[in-house]
Formats: C-alpha cells, structure tokens, sequence
C-alpha cells in the first residue's frame, strides 16, 4: 500500500480487537517515530501493552472507544501542535501501510504519566490509538472543495490532487477549519480558520502533510 493508497484507506477507528502488534510493526513503527522525533524536535512515544489510558469513562467524550491497548504518546515542547499534527499523520498513515488502524484522541484518554516520559518544557499534547480495528471505519462526511481554497485563475492538476487528499485529513470533531491557497505558480499557504474546539494547529499539521504526499513537494513550496 503506498501512501496515497493509505490517505484513502485510512477512517478513524475507535474499536479494537485484542491482537498484539507484531514485533517486525513495532520495530517499524519505532524507527520512523525516531526519525519524526529527529526531524521535528518532538518526542513522541510508542506505548504498547497499556490499557488504563482507555479505561474508564472521560466527561469528554467523543466517540466510544474500547480494546484500546497501544498508542502512540505525542509528546513535545508547547508551541509544537503544528509539527505534531504533521509528524503524527505520517506515523498514522505508516501504520496503515502496515495494516494497522488509528485514531487521533485529543481528550477521550486518561494521562498514564508512569508510561512515557515528559521532559521540562514539553507536554503531551494528544495521543493516537493504534491496533487492529473491529473493522476499518467509515469516511467522515465530504465538503465541497471551493470551501476550503483560494485559487486564482486554474487549478493545477498537482494542486487539486493535493486538496482531495487535504480533505480526507482527520480533523478535531471533523471541523475542518483549513484553508488552503495557491498564492502564485508553485507557492502555497496554509492556515487554520477560528475554532472554539481547539487542536487547530495540529489540524494544520495533518492537513499539510496530506496535501505533500498528493501534491508533490516537487510541484510547490510552502509560504
């Protein structure tokens, strides 16, 4: 499965069978998240075997969850909810390719502090569940395109590529407050829209990371 081939494969999944994660994924799994920590200065954790963090009812709920034991702990340094929406959806769409499940969890967990390490300076900003779904979820609603860009005059064949993949990116509650811009022949902007919800940089993050793996760093740059 490439990684477009994962974009639309990938739904969120809040049920989960109770099938251990294969050393060879784990392994997998912890190289690229080495890589993103690398990359994006951040620190994020895979934790396997922990059930507590899903155990027990939230007074935020969104969606149910159970069977939740592996998942990935997005920690880093305050500031960095851009780099962990974007470095956290490309460890997503791995485990995909990988043939695993995920979902993005923003409140619906209780803090396991004993299970990860949070250094000074840095919190845990949100966390992804990860396993083998009960099945493979469903598509959240589509809006239109012209919703969410600004182009002018015609699309590129790479920039509306780009956008069909940005709109397949999970955002907090599905809000999708994105906009995206084609701001000259080959620049592009990004921003995130007001949201009461919050999470909206780290939407942002995972938002631009669909539209590079569609669009092509080689057709644009970012501005």
């Amino acid at each position: 499965m490439t990684l477009q081939e994962a974009i639309v494969a990938r739904h969120s999944v809040r049920q989960y069978i109770d099938k251990p994660i294969e050393a060879s994924v784990v392994e997998r799994l912890n190289e690229e998240i080495a890589v993103c920590n690398q990359e994006g200065d951040l620190h994020i954790q895979l934790i396997i075997n922990e059930p507590k963090a899903f155990n027990g009812s939230s007074a935020f709920t969104y969606g149910k969850f159970s069977g939740v034991s592996n998942y990935l702990a997005m920690a880093g340094p305050k500031g960095a909810d851009e780099a962990i929406g974007y470095y956290g959806e490309r460890l997503v769409l791995l485990a995909q390719t990988l043939g695993l499940n995920t979902c993005w969890v923003g409140l619906t967990f209780k803090k396991q502090p004993d299970r990860y390490t949070i250094d000074n300076g840095d919190k845990l900003h949100c966390v992804i569940a990860l396993g083998y779904g009960v099945n493979q979820g469903v598509q959240h609603p589509m809006r239109p395109m012209e919703k969410f860009i600004k182009v002018k005059g015609s699309m590129p064949d790479w920039f509306r590529r780009g956008m069909e993949a940005a709109l397949l990116a999970p955002t907090a509650v599905n809000q999708q407050k994105f906009e995206i811009a084609l701001i000259d022949e080959h620049a592009v902007t990004a921003r995130n829209r007001f949201t009461l919800i919050g999470y909206g940089k780290v939407d942002l993050g995972i938002v631009k990371y669909h539209f590079e793996v569609a669009a092509g760093m080689e057709n644009f740059v970012w501005k």
